[in-house]
């Protein structure tokens, strides 16, 4: 039951009308990246609205749950959101346009004590598609065009991995609508093969310990039997956690110390929010994610 947070779908940018009332910061803004179903993202998150007003000295946290990456990324450039975590692309896309819109501060560390994490190219098991070379000619789905594992690494580590372009590898490309769905359209046909992400930790056949094949398996929506993997990018920076650089500088600290702390005080929580098993989190800089900025970079400009 929904208790504390006024939850809500509408577009990330119809927010710009109560910014002002937002800053006399009686009012958490919470934003929620696409790529799973909508509900289980809320119901995911719902712990940091039972705990973060108290924590924070806020009346009240909204969640806003955008259709895709974008979203998010528009409603903190816009100064509507005050929080949100990002994948490294995001977050580059976001630098790029307003280096000070927001500051990056914490990112998840692995069970292995790495923090990154892997784009994993997958087909479905009875394919008879065993490596990138069996895909010459074939269809392949990316996530989101801000997704970093599920589109912006493989699209610049995958052409010395198959020695051509992927514009002429491939007959076709395409976005899945989110990492979820790529995923189900690659388990129905829609796609020869797909990218999403994964620790690349653990085992393949639970989805690794955490990740979009991971969160599936455990939601019931998907049998790792029907997958065989086919490509694993070279380790990826985990995406940050994000607060909006003008936010007030005791409230940044007060939420930076209120997730430190999050996976000790309620790992369940934490464990919803990240969607897999992780240690906790360490502090970044934007400099942690100077390779996907560049790497984004010369995306945009080729």
């Amino acid at each position: 039951m929904l208790k504390k947070a006024l939850l809500s779908a509408v577009a990330l940018a119809a927010l710009a009308m109560g910014s002002a009332q937002a800053e006399d910061l009686k009012t958490f803004r919470v934003g929620i990246l696409g790529g799973e179903n909508e509900a289980d993202r809320l119901r995911n998150f719902q712990c940091l609205a039972d705990k973060l007003p108290e924590a924070l000295g806020v009346e009240e946290v909204q969640f806003f749950p955008a259709s895709d990456y974008d979203g998010v990324v528009q409603g903190l450039l816009g100064g509507t959101l005050d929080y949100a975590e990002l994948g490294a692309s995001g977050y580059a896309k976001v630098y790029l346009e307003d280096d000070n819109a927001v500051e990056p501060i914490l990112t998840t560390v692995q069970t292995d004590g790495s923090t990154g994490y892997h784009s994993v190219m997958v087909a479905r098991a009875d394919s008879g598609i065993k490596t990138l070379e069996d895909l010459k000619g074939k269809k392949l789905g990316f996530a989101d065009p801000d997704s970093t594992s599920g589109y912006l690494v493989p699209a610049v580590t995958l052409p010395a991995a198959i020695g051509a372009p992927v514009d002429e590898f491939f007959a076709e490309t395409g976005f899945g609508g989110g990492h979820e769905n790529l995923v189900l359209e690659v388990v129905k046909g829609t796609f020869d093969a797909g990218t999403t992400w994964a620790s690349g930790v653990g085992d393949f056949s639970e989805g690794y310990t955490s990740g979009n094949l991971h969160k599936m398996v455990e939601k019931g929506i998907l049998d790792m039997d029907d997958l065989v993997e086919i490509w694993k990018s070279p380790l990826i920076p985990n995406g940050p956690v994000v607060v909006r650089t003008s936010l007030d500088d005791s409230m940044k600290q007060a939420f930076k110390d209120f997730m430190m702390q999050l996976p000790e005080t309620d790992a369940e929580c934490f464990s919803a929010i990240q969607g897999g098993d992780y240690t906790g989190y360490t502090e970044v800089t934007p400099e942690f994610y100077a390779p996907i900025i560049e790497a984004r970079r010369a995306q945009i400009g080729s």
